[in-house]
């Protein structure tokens, strides 16, 4: 017992739920709220818990956006508790599967990422005893539902959690907001509901973010995305002066455009921040002219000068540019990640913690910060597709740069002692 005093009296609700009298009967559960509130941990070793205590030799399945965050975020942590609470645990990494054992009963747990629609294909023809989807809001519907009827074993029962997303999400209008007519239990997390998190980083979760993000990630509230994507902008505060600062390293990101505008920032490193010192911004529109691939690439070029490059992250759909660069064979270059919401965020983090600045000699980058909008007419979450190149660049550099400073920000309530409840 002295192991479950240490979790909040949320995480205690979500890890004994199954087998307390008034929710057991309940096929489900649904944990949503604030990031780093603690649902994710209590769910994932509930989830084992319930497994061993009612199957032997069952499947079940754990899902995740993707299998890589699945295992960072979720796995790792739950089979170092499980070893550490006297369950044995056994990884077959190449399998995507582990396994638990307690007694003479062990059972299969295998691991599927849900990232797009084609995902469904993959969970396709397993018999599953039960089921838990993380960030079940970041995947497509076809691969929960298929995921879902996956799961027809007598008693099986489903876990869900999230963070908020749109107010029209499909998760919330088909299982959140007809909860009682699912048959599941809904838990709603507050920051506050994290034991593990302290006073102090508490409140700099609510300095960190603004805007929509704030009310999603810190409120925990399914909001909708309106007005500025990036309302914490602020001319004074992320922009500097042209001045020699001592670079360590040099970084370009493109965004490659012929009938469209091209945006490519210079990026240099001086005492943890990223300063964006120069941009070359081609509109073939109000030029009267489109450039070619070497016109674009004779640009950078240009823009890079003697400085020597760590690497040249690009737009993922300019594969012609993409061979220009490497052809020449002067910088190394790659495709960026273009998950908008995503990358979004992490600009967003970048800019509430200081790690990026822009010359003031990137006008048009300063220019398309105030102009950058959402959709609000679209129904998702999605910027409008105007005044938005120097953003996708910005979008991509961080993506490749930072990302490692901003999504790896987070606090567990784990337990080391090693007692068994």
């Amino acid at each position: 017992m002295e192991f479950f005093k240490r979790f909040s009296e949320k995480q205690r609700l979500v890890l004994r739920w199954w087998d307390m009298p008034c929710y057991r009967a309940y096929d489900a559960i649904i944990c949503d709220g604030a990031v780093r509130s603690g649902k994710t941990f209590s769910m994932s070793l509930s989830f084992v818990l319930w497994a061993m205590a009612h199957f032997n030799a069952g499947n079940f399945a754990l899902c995740g956006k993707t299998i890589t965050s699945l295992r960072r975020n979720v796995i790792t942590p739950l089979l170092r508790t499980l070893d550490s609470l006297g369950f044995p645990t056994k990884e077959f990494v190449s399998k995507n599967r582990f396994t638990v054992t307690c007694g003479a009963c062990t059972n299969h747990f295998y691991l599927f990422g849900g990232k797009d629609e084609s995902s469904a294909a993959l969970i396709q023809g397993i018999t599953l005893s039960g089921l838990l989807l993380d960030e079940v809001a970041l995947m497509p519907r076809s691969f929960v539902e298929q995921a879902v009827a996956r799961c027809s074993v007598d008693g099986s029962k489903l876990w869900f959690n999230c963070n908020p997303e749109g107010p029209h999400h499909w998760f919330k209008k088909e299982w959140i907001d007809k909860a009682a007519a699912k048959n599941a239990l809904y838990v709603h997390f507050a920051l506050e509901d994290n034991p593990a998190l302290s006073r102090r980083i508490i409140r700099r979760y609510h300095n960190l973010y603004s805007g929509a993000f704030y009310e999603r990630y810190v409120l925990g509230k399914w909001t909708a995305t309106s007005g500025l994507v990036y309302p914490m902008f602020r001319y004074e505060a992320h922009t500097f002066s042209p001045a020699e600062h001592k670079y360590s390293r040099y970084a370009v990101s493109c965004d490659y455009g012929t009938v469209n505008p091209a945006s490519f920032g210079l990026w240099g490193e001086s005492g943890g921040v990223w300063y964006r010192i120069a941009e070359y911004y081609y509109n073939s529109r109000t030029e009267g002219a489109q450039r070619t691939d070497e016109e674009h690439y004779a640009a950078l070029e240009a823009l890079c000068g003697n400085r020597r490059i760590s690497a040249v992250v690009c737009d993922p759909s300019a594969s012609s540019f993409l061979e220009c660069i490497r052809r020449h064979g002067k910088f190394p270059a790659r495709a960026a990640e273009n998950d908008v919401l995503s990358g979004i965020r992490r600009v967003a983090d970048a800019l509430n913690c200081g790690r990026i600045k822009i010359s003031r000699v990137c006008t048009d980058a300063i220019r398309e910060f105030s102009l950058y909008r959402w959709d609000e007419k679209s129904g998702t979450d999605a910027p409008v597709k105007e005044n938005d190149h120097a953003m996708d660049d910005i979008r991509y550099f961080v993506s490749a740069f930072l990302r490692e400073k901003t999504d790896n920000f987070f606090a567990l309530s784990l337990d080391r002692t090693g007692k068994t409840p």
